[in-house]
């Protein structure tokens, strides 16, 4: 049998036939880097030397009231409507796993019509939601407001997004969910365990390793999206720095901030 012996540096090595093994060279891997990092280099350059991004400015408007607030609620919007998402996910998701095909089409329906209209126009629909009812009427219970006074932009803007998100969750539930061996589900139904026990005490806890990783993601997706809710006046922080371009047009600059306490 023949053995390797490795040189010093580790770039060759020889067997003990007597030949030598050289490790394959990668030409195209230095040339595809080379490249890459020259033209980093240049748009770094460029961007950093050009004064007419405004970088004081930009840094200046990083402790603006104004941008600060429009955070805040930013932030706020993001919390909400993921709250309101993952909540209305859970239920969209056990309605769609029902044995009851009408629970079933219901939820699917949701889902398609939601995740298939675009979410700017779920927005602009929320908010003129009283062109179509006035009056919201709650014959049930005996109850009745005023439209205009009850969808307001933030409220559009939660509803919107919220509801939204919801039909994305339910997806991730539902692979969650179904994620979990069907085996569990047959022996607590022997035990004698109830569905909602079984859903709430076996399989959630098991269905999160597969929930929780895309959740991150949709979570850093809506505090993206909510710079839609712009469109409506809410006073975030894209609206916010509209609001003080539109009066010192620095429009660059401030775009440049709003893009930085993204990232951040």
């Amino acid at each position: 049998m023949s053995t390797l012996t490795t040189s010093t540096f580790g770039k060759s090595s020889r067997s003990s036939d007597g030949f030598t093994i050289v490790k394959a060279k990668h030409p195209g891997r230095w040339i595809a880097a080379g490249v890459l990092l020259a033209l980093v280099a240049l748009v770094l350059y460029s961007v950093f030397t050009n004064d007419r991004f405004g970088w004081p400015v930009v840094a200046y408007y990083f402790t603006d009231f104004s941008i600060a607030r429009g955070l805040l609620i930013t932030l706020e919007l993001t919390v909400i409507s993921m709250v309101i998402g993952m909540a209305l996910g859970v239920i969209l998701a056990v309605m769609r796993l029902s044995p009851n095909p009408v629970v079933r089409m219901a939820a699917a329906a949701y889902v398609y019509f939601f995740r298939g209209t675009p979410v700017l126009v779920q927005l602009l629909f929320w908010y003129n939601l009283a062109a179509l009812y006035p009056t919201i009427n709650l014959g049930i219970l005996g109850l009745q407001f005023d439209a205009n006074a009850v969808i307001t932009p933030m409220f559009a803007a939660i509803l919107g997004l919220g509801l939204n998100q919801g039909a994305y969750m339910s997806e991730i539930v539902r692979a969650g969910l179904l994620s979990v061996d069907s085996g569990q589900v047959e022996a607590a139904g022997a035990l004698g365990i109830n569905r909602f026990h079984t859903l709430r005490r076996i399989v959630l806890p098991q269905a999160m390793r597969v929930i929780i990783p895309p959740t991150g993601n949709e979570t850093i997706g809506m505090l993206k999206t909510t710079s839609l809710v712009s469109v409506l006046a809410v006073p975030e922080v894209l609206y916010s720095a509209q609001v003080i371009y539109a009066r010192t047009f620095d429009t660059i600059p401030l775009l440049g901030t709003d893009a930085g306490l993204g990232d951040i």
